[in-house]
């Protein structure tokens, strides 16, 4: 989850993955940790339950997992079962079966990340709401698959489809054992551009508000998804340009006017995109304060080099070792540059964004790709 940007600005780097285990992290104080995550119920846990169930908006795409049935299939939530934390609390591995969706043997059966809500997470019980609302009823071939939920006493728990590359964030900057290729790295901005276009082309508008490279995950194939729904909010409708909300997101994603302002509209959105597309080119993250001076911005370290093809090369990603084309590395940074623009109005929609990006894939792969079936359900 994104951190409150009223705050003192704090660079939020955990994974909020649905794979991706986290670094410096000792399993066995996470083992003592978690065994006092499920708190005495306050009241009568079947009343409690009953009115979560009310706030729970009907889905038959979902199922309503008891939090034994979680258990069985996450073997207890055991350390060695972690593969990642978040602000939202941790993600185990699990396996059902994929036409009952019971609890299997290890191995066995469909993979599933399941999300367990901290108990002590600040609006952990809205965001939870939240993310279950547009992922039980929005679905995308590039936004990750919510399979159910549930919602127990104090527990609160998301199960969804298994990413086994993890997010972007850990192939950009994490330890990996092949850098992600020039192609590699166009399909996935294509990919995380198609799931914004759907959102924001949908019937009811949806502004993600938190499009970071951690909440970017990969499947097998390299095909990018769209997690963690909990900041997303309904944009505006009628006459109204955005939306007014308390600044949330992530320090060096949000947009500037937003974070002034609190004003939210789609091209808040756009200008995220702008920063994960120069996270693609560069290879370096959005902020990072363990670099000098002005490159610990990643926005105003980039912006002089974006308009000269010339002088490109000195920010893209030695990872690549000039392994790409140059004129798409242009095309992108031209295109970052334009999201990055300081008047929202500036900056282009997601529909132009993607329609350019399409743009830099081969001639091959143009002629094969076919339109994923992209529909909502309300």
């Amino acid at each position: 989850m994104g951190n409150c940007l009223d705050a003192p600005a704090k660079v939020n780097t955990s994974a909020t993955s649905a794979s991706g285990a986290p670094e410096n992290f000792s399993k066995i104080s996470l083992f003592l940790a978690l065994s006092s995550l499920t708190l005495p119920s306050r009241g009568s846990s079947s009343l409690q339950d009953s009115r979560v169930e009310d706030e729970i908006l009907p889905s038959p795409n979902l199922k309503s997992f008891s939090f034994s049935e979680l258990k069985s299939a996450t073997r207890n939530f055991r350390p060695d079962s972690l593969v990642g934390e978040g602000g939202f609390g941790y993600v185990f591995k699990g396996w059902i079966n994929e036409n009952t969706l019971t609890a299997t043997k290890p191995g066995s059966g469909m993979v599933i990340a399941v999300k367990k809500l901290k108990q002590e997470s600040l609006q952990g019980h809205k965001e939870w709401l939240t993310e279950l609302d547009y992922l039980g009823r929005l679905h995308h071939p590039n936004l990750v698959r919510l399979i159910g939920y549930c919602a127990e006493g104090e527990n609160r728990l998301l199960v969804y489809e298994f990413m086994p590359r993890g997010s972007l964030e850990n192939h950009l900057f994490g330890r990996v054992p092949q850098p992600l290729s020039w192609a590699m790295r166009v399909k996935i901005a294509i990919g995380a551009a198609r799931g914004l276009c759907f959102l924001h082309d949908a019937k009811a508008q949806v502004i993600y508000r938190d499009f970071k490279a951690s909440n970017i995950l990969l499947d097998a194939d390299f095909n990018p998804k769209l997690s963690d729904f909990g900041l997303a909010k309904a944009g505006p409708t009628g006459d109204r340009s955005h939306v007014s909300t308390q600044v949330m997101g992530t320090q060096g994603y949000a947009a500037p006017e937003y974070i002034a302002t609190g004003r939210l509209t789609a091209k808040s959105d756009v200008y995220s995109f702008g920063v994960v597309l120069l996270e693609l080119l560069s290879g370096c993250r959005a902020v990072d304060k363990g670099k000098i001076g002005v490159q610990q911005n990643l926005v105003e370290w980039t912006k002089p080099y974006l308009k000269e093809r010339r002088k490109l090369f000195r920010i893209m990603d030695t990872k690549l070792e000039g392994q790409y084309s140059q004129k798409g590395a242009y095309t992108a940074a031209s295109l970052a540059l334009q999201c990055l623009s300081k008047e929202a109005k500036a900056r282009p929609p997601m529909s132009e964004v993607l329609k350019a990006l399409e743009q830099l894939e081969t001639p091959h792969k143009k002629a094969i790709r076919s339109s994923p079936l992209e529909h909502e359900r309300f």
